[in-house]
């Protein structure tokens, strides 16, 4: 047994097989990643250190940290190694401040090499390389699967991590009815375990009538939306997050959908996350009460809202759909209002200067924060963008002439008249085909 009941704070432990990110395995204070044969069976555990989300507001010496490979033991080891970093941690992790107790305090003082090297004298023997290890990839577990021993789970989307009414009670009778095992997952949803297939339709037919759908039928924006419970559950929160975040998310897909209309769009909702988290006081709430293993993280995400006083919030931006960048504080004290103005240039511009393939995060990322500010503080509206779409681009010079000409006596550009003279030939066409 280890005793942890004299630690300095709260210490988080995740398990996982590799390139399976659906635990944030970087988040935690600990992160086990099974390394097994190529019959499957396992032969030992890579170790990561000293991840932690949480963070003190406006004060720059806290600060998300990730997880950093420590190092490979045998599977006859990893409960003498990881007994060895929880007393080294109980032993030499600050009590003087709370705000810098945890593990990744003491590895940014320490560096790597010194951790591990102490955490050795305490397993007793040197760590191994650790072994490669796969791309990490965010699965959600959401509809049916194969369990593996002959039944089978079903991943349910829960929105917010909130479910009650008529849902909740028929949820409970299907259980009851049919004995079934529960886990919850790290995205707020619920996954039904050892279901017969048998049993399959006559479940799939009690979700839907309860309202619990097949994800395929569930907004893509809402699946990895994520709030915390905030107002009126927390004592410290300061604003709304889990009863504000269906408008806010209703908000954030019309302006996606409004960026993404424009010329050259088209629909990739596969690698947008979108995580929403509330910052609860002034102090060290953020860590203390919403960054617990099922709290949103939102500093993995590509976008996420961080409160920052009533009605406001931080705007971070950068992580990556496999969770293992951290996204960085992009703008601060932005009203719930002005949400539109800030989102809609970025959203454009992502659609428009996005490399093949590249998500919302990477391409923050890539850009840079004072690139994007200056974007949004030049922004001014989707028709001023088009206009980069020169028709000269497209069009000789005699009618990129007439065009223009005729443009400006309806306080137009020529590009922008063109598009409505394609627009209407073809409504036109489509007519003529109907009749």
């Amino acid at each position: 047994m280890i005793n942890i009941t004299f630690l300095p704070r709260k210490f988080k432990i995740a398990v996982t097989v590799p390139g399976d990110n659906s635990v944030d395995i970087l988040t935690n204070d600990i992160g086990v990643v099974v390394v097994s044969d190529s019959d499957g069976d396992p032969q030992g555990f890579n170790i990561y250190v000293g991840g932690g989300m949480g963070r003190t507001h406006r004060i720059d010496t806290t600060f998300p940290c990730l997880g950093e490979p420590l190092g490979y033991v045998p599977k006859e080891d990893i409960l003498y190694a990881v007994k060895a970093i929880v007393v080294m941690q109980r032993e030499n992790g600050r009590r003087d401040d709370r705000k810098y107790s945890r593990m990744k305090y003491l590895i940014s003082e320490w560096g790597i090499e010194k951790f591990r090297s102490v955490v050795e004298q305490y397993y007793g023997k040197k760590f191994e390389p650790f072994h490669e290890l796969p791309e990490w990839e965010f699965k959600s577990y959401l509809g049916w699967h194969e369990q593996g021993n002959g039944a089978m789970f079903c991943g349910l989307h829960v929105d917010n991590g909130r479910i009650g009414g008529t849902m909740k009670q028929a949820l409970r009778q299907i259980i009851e009815r049919y004995n079934l095992n529960v886990r919850l997952t790290l995205n707020q949803n619920i996954i039904l375990c050892d279901i017969r297939h048998s049993w399959r339709r006559p479940i799939t037919m009690a979700l839907a009538q309860a309202g619990l759908l097949h994800p395929r039928y569930v907004d893509p924006l809402n699946i990895t939306a994520m709030a915390c419970p905030a107002l009126p559950i927390c004592p410290l929160a300061i604003t709304e997050a889990e009863r504000g975040i269906p408008a806010i998310l209703k908000r954030i897909r019309a302006v996606f959908e409004k960026a993404w209309r424009l010329p050259g769009t088209y629909h990739d909702w596969s690698s947008f996350i979108w995580r929403f988290k509330i910052l609860t006081s002034m102090g060290s709430a953020w860590a203390r009460f919403c960054n617990a293993s099922m709290m949103p993280r939102p500093c993995m995400a590509e976008l996420g809202l961080v409160g920052d006083g009533p009605n406001g919030f931080q705007i971070w931006l950068g992580g990556t759909p496999n969770q293992t960048t951290l996204a960085k504080c992009f703008m601060n004290k932005v009203k719930v209002h002005d949400l539109e103005k800030i989102l809609e240039p970025l959203f454009y511009n992502w659609k428009r200067k996005r490399q093949l393939g590249e998500s919302f995060g990477e391409f923050t990322t890539r850009m840079g924060i004072e690139k994007l500010q200056e974007i949004v503080e030049k922004w001014e509206g989707p028709v001023k963008a088009m206009s980069q779409f020169s028709l000269k681009l497209f069009a000789d010079k005699e009618t990129y002439e007439a065009m223009d000409e005729l443009a400006k006596h309806q306080n137009k550009n020529a590009h922008q008249l063109a598009l409505e003279v394609i627009r209407n030939f073809v409504a036109a066409q489509e007519n003529g085909k109907a009749e």
